[in-house]
């Protein structure tokens, strides 16, 4: 989610001068663009290596030739640099991958399309003014979900880029190993397998070295905690895997630059459409992380013979899929939308049941609707569970807030139930921790209960009060009434902090398997959660009838002196 207005306004001119300058395909503009900042963002990777190695007092040797290099042919002129670039940088994309690796497959088909070299220079000083490696995000997905924002197919596409801060919460939480094998079944852009790969490093990492941003983001991610059989692992065709039916191989080559760029030198993120009968993966992997597209119906006729006949919904079918897809004791987070948790046909039954009955659902987190804005208003969950366990109680946690407004603008805010997610996860099975809580629940209830019972007394003092002012119409109880409104709202500004820590407190829950069995397996977390309503201010029936009496006995006075006056009284 790209919110750094001056890189949006960089992205809007880039996107402008692409337009004039004659790639007129979205999607070109998009490619080409991706393509100059894997470019830029691969220099920096070498210049901060040379720097880091300049600091020990050792040689780097370099990774990219120097022609490859963009602080090199940058200086060249414009006719120039953009002869270099189709001639000798981008016919040398691929061979930047050693072995059989998506980058290296992909790449060879890179062309730049950009002739004009006007163009190229403005370009190029565009992505220069970016200052894409001082920026705290991944930005290169970011900036292409921006891109993608601008196509008249965006709403469709943008379900394939899931925020950041999702993606991390989902990451920690199911806690990947540096020798477990990582899948994404709908990739998209990577960015699950690259937050994977970054908590990995980020755990074996000496904390005298890491470092963290404003947002929590860690940096210096060198792994050197890591032992030689596993950074040999973390290397090999079996660690990362990714997989996107993107046909136009647009997402595919960024997923790819992007693994690349993190340090994975022979990224396996390739096309195929996992739920097809092409796809055969079955227990190849320890840890799955996605978040499916649920754009709709499949073709009935292309899915996998292994997977359930009887539906075409592609968010049940990828449920399926996964559980094939996972080898004993492996783990899943996915991102489903709500309707499977609580959709009542018979395959999203059976579905819920099988994680349920043949495995162990381990968590259900419900997020709110807003979290996928702009792209999409939907409501969404996140399903964790592992394969061949047993379920005995699940943990549900029902969240409110993830850090931003959830409106279209998606801006940041204070509150954000992601590090209460993270703690009460964390300590889900540490009685002490739970005690507390319970504790504390207590103790707020029992602040709560006086205060709430004088914000009825003084609610119904300011409808006492309300009512005479407006029946005397003489402003003879509105010093009164200004009082009381003052004291009620100084006794909500006591009541509101109490009530939000009571709120994020309670947002977190076990269910046994019983009751959501006897619930036809539904997981809605407002279906178990409990909520105990204020107290709402009513009128007591006789005094309400008492002031009906005295309304009607001012209007029969006013009818008697309207009277007086027709008459001439």
């Amino acid at each position: 989610m790209l919110t750094d207005p001056k890189l949006r306004s960089q992205v809007d001119a880039l996107w402008d001068k692409f337009w004039t300058g004659g790639l007129t395909n979205p999607l070109d503009a998009i490619e080409q663009f991706s393509y100059l900042l894997f470019l830029k963002r691969l220099d920096d990777r070498e210049n901060a290596a040379e720097r880091q190695a300049k600091r020990k007092g050792t040689t780097y040797q370099s990774q990219v030739k120097k022609e490859m290099r963009w602080s090199v042919w940058k200086q060249m002129k414009a006719e120039e640099m953009l002869k270099h670039l189709k001639t000798v940088v981008f016919p040398q994309l691929a061979s930047l991958s050693n072995g059989d690796s998506s980058f290296g497959e992909y790449m060879r088909g890179a062309e730049c399309k950009i002739n004009k070299p006007s163009l190229l220079v403005e370009a190029v000083n565009l992505i220069d003014q970016m200052e894409i490696s001082q920026q705290n995000q991944d930005v290169q997905g970011d900036l292409y979900e921006y891109l993608l924002s601008h196509l008249s197919i965006a709403g469709r596409n943008g379900q394939f880029r899931t925020p950041r801060h999702i993606i991390r919460m989902m990451v920690q939480m199911l806690d990947p190993k540096p020798k477990e094998r990582i899948g994404d079944l709908a990739a998209g852009t990577g960015g699950f397998l690259i937050n994977a790969h970054q908590y990995i490093l980020e755990k074996a990492t000496s904390p005298n070295i890491l470092e963290y941003d404003a947002d929590g983001l860690p940096h210096h991610l060198i792994g050197d905690l890591l032992t030689p059989d596993e950074r040999k692992f973390m290397q090999s065709k079996k660690y990362l895997r990714g997989f996107d039916n993107d046909s136009g191989m647009t997402m595919l080559r960024i997923g790819s630059m992007n693994l690349m760029l993190h340090g994975i030198q022979q990224p396996q993120f390739f096309y195929g459409d996992t739920l097809s009968k092409d796809f055969n993966d079955t227990g190849e992997y320890d840890v799955i992380l996605m978040n499916p597209p649920f754009k709709g119906a499949v073709d009935k006729g292309t899915i996998h013979p292994d997977l359930p006949n009887d539906t075409t919904k592609s968010e049940l079918l990828f449920l399926h899929l996964i559980l094939r897809a996972l080898d004993m004791g492996g783990r899943a987070a996915v991102i489903v939308p709500d309707g499977v948790l609580f959709g009542s046909s018979r395959a999203h039954v059976e579905i819920r049941r099988k994680i349920i009955e043949e495995n162990r659902l381990d968590g259900v987190v419900s997020m709110p609707s807003g979290v996928f804005k702009p792209y999409a208003g939907v409501s969404t969950a996140v399903l964790l569970f592992t394969k061949g366990a047993q379920t005995e109680r699940i943990w549900f946690y029902d969240m409110a807030h993830d850090g931003f407004s959830l409106d279209d603008k998606r801006v940041k805010i204070d509150e954000n139930d992601i590090p209460d997610i993270l703690e009460c996860w964390k300590n889900r099975f540490d009685k002490k921790f739970v005690e507390k809580r319970e504790q504390r629940v207590v103790e707020l209830r029992a602040a709560l209960a006086p205060l709430k019972e004088e914000r009825l007394t003084l609610q119904a003092e300011v409808n006492r009060l309300t009512f005479e002012q407006a029946l005397n119409g003489d402003g003879k109880h509105a010093a009164e009434l200004a009082e009381v409104q003052q004291r009620l709202s100084h006794l909500q500004s006591q009541i509101s902090p109490l009530q939000g820590e009571l709120d994020r407190l309670t947002r977190q829950f076990w269910v046994t398997k019983e009751q959501v069995r006897a619930n036809n397996y539904d997981l809605s977390a407002s279906r178990y959660r409990r909520v105990e309503a204020d107290a709402a201010y009513h009128e007591r029936p006789v005094v309400t009838l008492e002031r009906l009496a005295r309304l009607e006995q001012v209007m029969l006075d006013e009818i008697r002196e309207l009277g007086k006056l027709v008459n001439g009284e």
